[in-house]
């Protein structure tokens, strides 16, 4: 038996409003990405934030991903750019300087992966923070946690068990003290290496002195290459290394339990206007209320910058693509943050994209 056309035509605008909803929920929750970058001339400060806030977001996916033109690169540019600095050679003066015993410590050695840890001779913050590796937990106080990719690959001419070698590339650094990462894909077959650029931080970013995430303790567990991190303000995130490879590092990120609204008296009011200036204010005080995720880098120019363009997909899931100096405020189901036109700074430093949104 068929259905007559006309009650087929029905039950098809019947099922429309079901399969719009259904077409936006797998295009990903709706966040608001907020400009909160201020001007440089110095390609050594951290002028550009990015917030991405919504209320009640349970889980997102970071990934690092080779800029676009990384195959034309033929002599990478990463060294310190003090040109258009005022304070010599010595990066952020004005903080605090806490004084650590320095230490390195390799906290795991497995077939493919490596976990090591540094303390620094002094650092901008007190805290120390604990940090278990399996059943090993140290609480000295570790500045940077570095996550090493470990492969087998052949030598240049060799055979037999003598012809490989263990090559161990560094593709995700944490700051516990202030809850920043970087990230970064394996470098491209033409590249020995590549750079880190933009940072990210992940979690209830709050202020002091810049934007940070405070952080209570660290457990990794490096055979499921997974770590969670637990907040001071409470809860925890959970950050599954999903994919290392030569195309992206990915970062599967959930939250336990999904970060609840930040109070409106937390948040200063970003303005819609045009430009980098009109869009930002004071990034000591300028974090929109409940922000669970920052996007922090350096634009001086359009080839001098570690990000110079945003691109991104709204909810009905079109596209844009805008340079930093045009954008204030988005709406977006994804979003990325990285250059088209190669910089002399950190010339290979991978774009950073945000995606997958949920939320309750």
């Amino acid at each position: 038996m068929t259905v007559p056309a006309i009650r087929l035509a029905t039950l098809c605008l019947g099922m429309l409003p079901a399969m719009l909803a259904a077409a936006a929920q797998d295009q990903g929750a709706t966040v608001q990405v907020s400009n909160l970058s201020t001007t440089t001339t110095c390609a050594e400060e951290d002028n550009v934030s990015f917030a991405l806030s919504a209320p009640g977001i349970q889980a997102f996916r970071v990934a690092a991903v080779h800029p676009p033109y990384i195959g034309s690169i033929r002599k990478d540019s990463s060294a310190p750019d003090f040109s258009g600095c005022n304070f010599g050679d010595t990066p952020h003066p004005t903080d605090p300087r806490h004084a650590f015993t320095p230490r390195k410590v390799r906290l795991y050695d497995g077939k493919d992966l490596a976990i090591v840890g540094i303390t620094f001779d002094s650092f901008w913050r007190p805290q120390r923070v604990p940090v278990r590796v399996g059943a090993r937990e140290d609480n000295g106080g570790f500045h940077l946690i570095q996550f090493f990719d470990k492969r087998v690959v052949a030598r240049p001419g060799g055979g037999g068990a003598n012809g490989t070698r263990v090559v161990e590339t560094e593709v995700l650094v944490l700051y516990p003290s202030d809850g920043y990462w970087r990230a970064k894909p394996l470098p491209a077959p033409h590249l020995p290496d590549n750079a880190y650029g933009s940072s990210f931080l992940m979690g209830p970013v709050v202020q002091d002195l810049r934007p940070i995430v405070e952080i209570s303790r660290i457990d990794i567990d490096p055979l499921a290459k997974s770590v969670r991190v637990g907040f001071e303000r409470g809860g925890e995130a959970r950050i599954a290394l999903a994919e290392v490879s030569r195309l992206r590092t990915t970062l599967d990120v959930s939250f336990d339990p999904p970060l609840p609204p930040s109070p409106a008296k937390a948040a200063k009011a970003v303005k819609a206007e045009k430009g980098t200036e009109a869009a930002g204010a004071d990034p000591r005080t300028a974090v929109p209320a409940n922000t669970f995720a920052m996007l922090r880098s350096m634009y001086v120019t359009e080839d001098n910058a570690d990000m110079s363009r945003v691109q991104w997909r709204d909810a009905a899931g079109q596209p844009g693509d805008l340079p930093l100096p045009q954008v204030s405020t988005l709406q977006a189901t994804e979003a990325r943050f990285g250059r088209t036109l190669p910089s002399r700074h950190n010339t290979s430093a991978p774009d950073i994209a945000f995606e997958r949104f949920s939320g309750q």
